[in-house]
């Protein structure tokens, strides 16, 4: 059973509500997708926009902006974040996105995970002035993410189950040796 635990979050970015919002926290509740393509290089300018140093992924909060718009999601903006790139989502009742988190430094290609920003199963919306289960909208979410990386060949869909980012970067041989992640979904 996951624990629970009442809290008070501050939800801002940039342009994003200022209000708090009433959330149930059930740890575990994610899954994250990592991808790795030479499509998503660091953007003249992104370093000066990072609130943390290595914090990278604009260029994959502009795709998938721009594919989420196609998908019929309301993508009014995505900004940087101290833990990476948040893509606003409008269509869901309670606050909701997609979070980018750039993967650890490696030659070529960097690595990113992306996952919802729901962070629990169930939210609290004041819109509708109840807890609302966020299921139905972190699964068609996800579902739509994976299908727009696997339909650009230019994008290799490394995992879609990760439990965390970073979980499987590298493995380590008998020999003690570190070789990438083979890639799967």
């Amino acid at each position: 059973m996951p624990l629970i635990v009442f809290t008070l979050d501050w939800m801002l970015c940039h342009l994003r509500h200022s209000w708090f919002t009433l959330i149930v926290r059930c740890e575990g509740m994610k899954k994250f997708i990592q991808i790795r393509s030479p499509k998503f290089p660091i953007l003249p300018g992104e370093k000066e926009e990072l609130v943390n140093e290595g914090m990278y992924g604009k260029a994959v909060a502009e795709y998938l902006k721009a594919k989420l718009k196609a998908h019929g999601y309301d993508v009014p903006f995505y900004c940087c974040e101290d833990w990476g790139w948040w893509v606003e989502i409008k269509s869901a009742p309670f606050g909701f996105g997609v979070c980018i988190y750039c993967g650890p430094a490696r030659d070529g290609p960097m690595d990113f995970f992306c996952t919802d920003g729901a962070h629990t199963q169930k939210k609290w919306s004041w819109k509708m002035f109840r807890f609302v289960d966020t299921t139905p909208w972190v699964d068609r979410l996800h579902n739509d993410i994976v299908a727009i990386f696997r339909a650009d060949p230019e994008v290799l869909l490394i995992r879609t189950d990760l439990d965390e980012p970073f979980a499987d970067d590298e493995k380590t041989e008998p020999d003690g040796t570190k070789n990438a992640a083979e890639p799967h979904s």
